[in-house]
């Protein structure tokens, strides 16, 4: 379990772990299961940022914030985020978008989907007001929650790869007793916290499908853009639900 939790971290942060760890399914299992509260950990060193930062200024906060967040996890997902949208929205078949993928070289989709992800966190983050903190932390957690689910029970896209790794551990029940243990903390902290997680986990669920439709299941590429994607659409259902409070 320890070597799962330090996989966990070396995968989804760039935080100063030095261990080396064998790349096994019961390690990677363990790895998919600790993904949300890996996003917990990121999610409360940017919340300090934001606590110290908007005392002076709330929108350079939320941009210091969301700079935190890009150093903390070494900007992995915005990667899969550019290279999935350049492959979705090039309307190619299974084989060409996987191509497109693959390819290291950004293109115009990839481009607008980071600009639209990192200005659309920096307005919400900006917008939320009395549980901006809270928000920032469960935000990152929820996303990585619901693409946890997305991996213990969708198929791979391919036969290699990080995606192949994950679903090749088959997780499933780690992830369940994982979103058990998740769900406890988000209603002990308060009940209306449930709301955001739902969006996110309904958000990843359909974006599961409709990466099912375009190559046939999940790459690491998909899992990524699902988070930066989940963090987006959890933040929004905070603002939505600052306003109904």
């Amino acid at each position: 379990m320890i070597d799962g939790l330090i996989l966990a971290f070396e995968f989804f942060s760039r935080l100063p772990l030095r261990k080396n760890v064998d790349f096994t399914e019961k390690n990677i299992s363990f790895c998919v299961f600790f993904m949300p509260f890996v996003g917990l950990c990121i999610g409360f060193v940017a919340a300090i940022v934001f606590s110290l930062i908007s005392r002076l200024d709330l929108l350079i906060a939320s941009f210091l914030t969301v700079t935190s967040i890009v150093i903390l996890t070494g900007g992995l997902h915005l990667d899969g985020l550019a290279d999935t949208f350049d492959g979705f929205f090039s309307n190619r078949d299974k084989d060409k978008t996987l191509e497109i993928m693959k390819d290291s070289r950004i293109g115009t989709f990839g481009t607008i989907a980071i600009i639209l992800v990192l200005l659309g966190k920096i307005i919400l983050i900006y917008k939320i007001r009395d549980i901006t903190l809270i928000a920032i932390i469960l935000s990152l957690g929820n996303a990585r929650l619901a693409t946890s689910i997305n991996i213990s029970h969708r198929n791979s896209a391919k036969n290699e790869g990080l995606g192949f790794l994950f679903y090749k551990s088959k997780p499933l029940k780690k992830v369940i007793i994982s979103m058990i243990l998740y769900i406890i903390l988000v209603l002990i902290v308060n009940p209306f916290n449930i709301l955001p997680l739902i969006g996110t986990i309904i958000f990843g669920l359909a974006f599961a499908r409709w990466s099912d439709g375009k190559i046939g299941g999940l790459t690491g590429d998909v899992n990524g853009a699902t988070i930066e994607l989940g963090e987006i659409i959890s933040l929004l259902v905070f603002w939505g639900v600052a306003q109904w409070i």
